[in-house]
């Protein structure tokens, strides 16, 4: 008998076909068992019917516990009651194996309980939904930049200088020199782009920051695009096409997870170019409007983000900050140089940034004294220093958070569920 796929069911109506997955629930109603059956790419009723499968199937149909694995075998049936619109009528069944009583039953549980199995609880559809999503915005990505001509680069994870700020470093001992888990692949995206012109990285970059908000994580992914010759104009435009692209296309192709999800769409799909710009002083203005002053030369906290991209039905970019609250590599503006020459992009109903980036500093007597300024040694940079003796030109790129991305999209009240595996302060297991 054929194994099939639960998401391939509805080509094998009135056939014979065998499923193999997980118990995720059961019920009895006399001489049938309903028995919800996953295999990862969806959930089927299977219909136990005594006299109509075998006695053995029958008799533990009635007993398996949650989550026990199972192969079984029958003939798939249309069914508008059934969840999914099929069912499966089950002649035989075969335990894989027989679980232990399962820790995550289907009444309510906390937060913390939650983390502690989150092994597990990945298998529930809400989290399945997450990931569905969190794939597609990463396949998103790579088909945008893919098709724009960019060449995809990997960017060390290990890396001997900090990239924004030394306070966030987590270092470890690198063969009796220090070396530290990096925070973002953009130096490295910057020699790629004078080699190449127009690249991307993808990958897991690292934050020690003592934060417990809903929007940060220890470990999260980003994509960095990063482009020769490129300035702040043309990197906001592009930031504005790729938020569009993963925004169009996970509306296109995961319709039935943001149901699951119970994400309102509306305000998703009344999102249009161009999307709203704001410089950093009428920022302020505005959040000095909403009882949220700030003074001038001050980062933006979650609460002023939150302010902020709660103001507009799309992302907002937020450009040209103080240059005293941005990395030492930021491009001041030749007509105000106290401000650079960068752009952070905030999510709509509350989500704040999802993107930060701008325009890099491409001459060397001004890079080297914005390291100075900064308190950060020439030896470790002097291959980023390079860039700027070797064919330096105007070049602009950003970093997209991918959790944040999800958790907007999703409608999720916590970035924790947007990663199958995520790192908190004070959380590293599972």
């Amino acid at each position: 008998m054929r194994h099939v796929y639960i998401c391939d069911i509805a080509h094998y109506v009135g056939q014979e076909v065998t499923l193999k997955g997980w118990l995720t629930n059961r019920r009895s109603s006399g001489k049938i068992h309903f028995l919800l059956v996953r295999d990862g790419t969806g959930v089927i009723q299977a219909t136990v019917v005594k006299g109509e499968a075998s006695e053995t199937a029958f008799v533990e149909g009635d007993h398996l516990p949650q989550e026990s694995a199972l192969i079984v075998h029958g003939t798939v049936r249309a069914d508008r009651r059934a969840p999914g619109g099929y069912e499966l009528a089950v002649r035989d069944l075969e335990v894989v194996h027989r679980a232990e009583p399962y820790p995550i039953t289907p009444k309510e549980h906390g937060v913390a309980f939650l983390m502690q199995h989150r092994h597990l609880w990945l298998r529930s559809p809400r989290q399945r939904a997450c990931m569905v999503v969190r794939a597609e915005v990463i396949r998103a990505c790579r088909d945008f930049f893919d098709s724009r001509g960019f060449l995809l680069l990997d960017a060390p994870i290990l890396t001997p200088t900090a990239c924004e700020g030394t306070t966030t470093l987590f270092a470890t001992d690198y063969f009796g020199q220090q070396a530290y888990l990096t925070q973002s692949g953009q130096l490295y995206m910057e020699a790629g782009a004078m080699a190449y012109g127009k690249v991307y990285c993808f990958g897991p970059t690292f934050r020690a920051e003592k934060s417990k908000t809903r929007r940060h994580l220890m470990e999260f992914w980003m994509v960095e695009p990063e482009v020769a010759f490129a300035e702040l104009p043309e990197i906001m435009e592009l930031a504005e096409d790729l938020v569009l692209a993963v925004l169009e296309r996970v509306l296109a192709r995961c319709r039935e997870e943001l149901r699951l999800l119970e994400r309102d769409t509306a305000p998703l799909e009344a999102i249009r170019k161009p999307f709203p710009r704001l410089s950093y002083d009428e920022a302020l203005a505005l959040l000095q409007q909403h009882g949220e002053p700030l003074p001038w030369g001050e980062d933006f906290g979650g609460g002023h983000e939150t302010v902020l991209s709660s103001a507009f039905t799309a992302p907002v970019m937020v450009h040209r900050y103080p240059t005293r609250c941005k990395a030492f590599y930021m491009q001041p503006d030749p007509e105000r140089p106290e401000v650079a020459l960068c752009v952070d992009v905030l999510a709509p109903e509350g989500y704040g940034e999802i993107i930060g980036g701008g325009q890099r500093i491409h001459d060397l007597a001004l890079l080297q004294a914005r390291l100075k300024e900064h308190g950060l040694p020439e030896e470790p940079f002097q291959w980023y220093l390079d860039l700027r003796r070797y064919g330096s030109v105007p070049h602009a790129g950003f970093g997209m958070g991918i959790e944040r991305v999800v958790a907007w999209l999703c409608g999720l009240k916590h970035v924790r569920e947007s990663i199958p595996f995520p790192r908190l302060l004070y959380h590293l297991a599972p």
